[in-house]
């Protein structure tokens, strides 16, 4: 579709990553789709995102179209005007605002290891460049959506900035939770370093307990909040999984909601995956049986025919690997081999390493991410494995759902507004666990193998779990409806 959108919606995003120009994490899939999704509705939406090292040549390699646009973007940080280069591409056909500044950003990682007023100078200026960008444009966008506590001093900046919060006509702004526990706390003497009034001092604005907090500013000085999913906009609203913030969360609840996450479709389809040794789909299946086949063959577990468990992802304590160590010896007993893919932790990488040397019967690790061997797994695996402490979302799931492999999951966030429960629901479509421990872990998989043992309804299972509509329409639609209640001067 083109740019125009009939109600006149206009959205610019601003992120520290997206898809396929810069990735860390879930984060980057969201702003790298997100987008394209709402321009197929009508929204004329657009991006701003720093160009890390490599970006750009991404871009180039990706062919992406030179569009007219400003050259140039300066705002006043740290008691200096500082300037970037503005380089305008169209990704995917989305139309993309690279800020080249190589001072500010030239960290290959994006995010710092250790944050303070020197290290937040990039996600600073990302923020307040976005701002810049939004009032001073011949192209003005109606809504400003932020990612994460990297871009959500945009909206405080609209509020409280001595320069934007001046401003007569200005976006309202939408800002999107990825994952409340990361959330920008720094020195207070930031915002006045940064040229912030009053106001953003107060609890109405960016301080909290002494410091600023850039995250709880956002959802403060925001027009809307947005988590991504509705269980996990729930949830933040509870001192368990509120990270601090439940209180200023619970006060301005109204304007919370949650919407769900999509998954890039075309990128995982296992019908099309070229990664694959055979490609499969409801109805033809045979594939699935050749990648288990060749996943056992990696393994070195050739004529297995047990259930093989997987798990792909980040080796971190919010998603509770620890469990799947603490149950592994009971998998074991029940007949299951596990592989598991990631890098993360230190400690828990060097902890499945030793495990997976002392059972190379039982589990296969990978702590060199590939992509390929991933995807293998996705569709080699019989269950998937996702006892997260926490989850916001959550994708690994849904990949493996449309690749046909069975969830065991904690029903928290995301999960429990993806997987429904194969013993509870006819239309069940995995098996969910409460308690955070090793042994309700065991116990859900118990309840897995008598579907894993009948063919017919392990047949009936997977196939509700690659029928299950993940793309991002809905969200889209869901974002489209959001932007519109705000714009609307009705």
């Amino acid at each position: 579709m083109g740019t125009d959108d009939p109600s006149g919606v206009t959205v610019l995003h601003g992120t520290p990553e997206m898809a396929p120009l810069s990735k860390v994490g879930g984060l980057a899939d969201v702003t790298g789709s997100l987008p394209g999704a709402l321009r197929r509705l009508g929204v004329d939406a657009r991006v701003i995102t720093p160009a890390w090292p490599g970006a750009a040549e991404k871009a180039g390699e990706l062919g992406a179209r030179p569009l007219s646009g400003p050259e140039e973007v300066c705002v006043s940080l740290g008691g200096r005007r500082v300037c970037s280069h503005l380089r305008a591409v169209e990704v995917g056909g989305v139309p993309v605002y690279l800020l080249e500044e190589p001072e500010l950003f030239s960290n290959p990682a994006v995010y710092p290891e250790n944050l303070d007023a020197g290290t937040a100078l990039p996600f600073a200026f990302l923020s307040l460049a976005a701002v810049e960008l939004a009032l001073s444009w011949e192209w003005k966008p109606r809504v400003l959506h932020l990612h994460d506590w990297t871009t959500s001093l945009a909206a405080a900046a609209l509020k409280y900035h001595r320069l934007y919060g001046a401003a007569l006509e200005r976006p309202h702004a939408v800002l999107t939770i990825h994952n409340l526990a990361h959330q920008g706390v720094l020195p207070l003497s930031v915002l006045d370093d940064w040229s912030f009034g009053p106001g953003a001092f107060s609890l109405e604005g960016v301080e909290f307990y002494g410091k600023a907090n850039l995250l709880k500013g956002g959802i403060t000085s925001s027009d809307a909040v947005v988590t991504v999913s509705p269980g996990y906009s729930r949830e933040i609203l509870t001192s368990e999984f509120g990270e601090g913030l439940e209180g200023v969360l619970r006060y301005r609840s109204g304007k919370v909601t949650g919407i769900l996450n999509g998954l890039d479709t075309e990128s995982w389809d296992p019908w099309k995956d070229p990664a694959l040794p055979a490609n499969y789909r409801p109805g033809e299946m045979r594939g699935k049986k050749a990648c288990r086949r060749a996943l056992l063959r990696e393994c070195g577990w050739e004529g297995f025919p047990g259930p093989v468990i997987v798990s792909v992802g980040r080796l971190v304590r919010q998603k509770g690997m620890e469990l799947v160590l603490g149950a592994l010896d009971e998998l074991a007993d029940l007949g299951a081999r596990l592989v598991v893919v990631g890098t993360g932790e230190r400690a828990l990488e060097e902890r499945f390493s030793a495990e997976s040397r002392r059972k190379p019967g039982v589990l296969h690790f990978r702590g060199a991410f590939d992509d390929t061997f991933a995807r293998l797994a996705y569709a080699g695996g019989d269950l998937f494995v996702m006892p997260s402490l926490f989850e916001p979302c959550g994708l690994s799931q849904m990949i493996a759902m449309r690749y046909g492999t069975v969830p065991v999951a904690r029903a928290v966030g995301g999960l429990a507004d993806t997987i429904s429960d194969a013993d509870a629901f006819p239309a069940g479509t995995g098996f969910l666990f409460e308690d955070p421990t090793p042994g309700a872990l065991v116990e859900a998989v118990k309840r897995a193998l008598p579907h894993f043992r009948e063919p017919r309804g392990w047949s009936r299972l997977r196939s509700r779990c690659m029928e299950k509509d993940f793309s991002w329409a809905p969200s889209a639609r869901a974002y489209s409806t959001l932007y519109a209640s705000l714009t609307d001067p009705s």
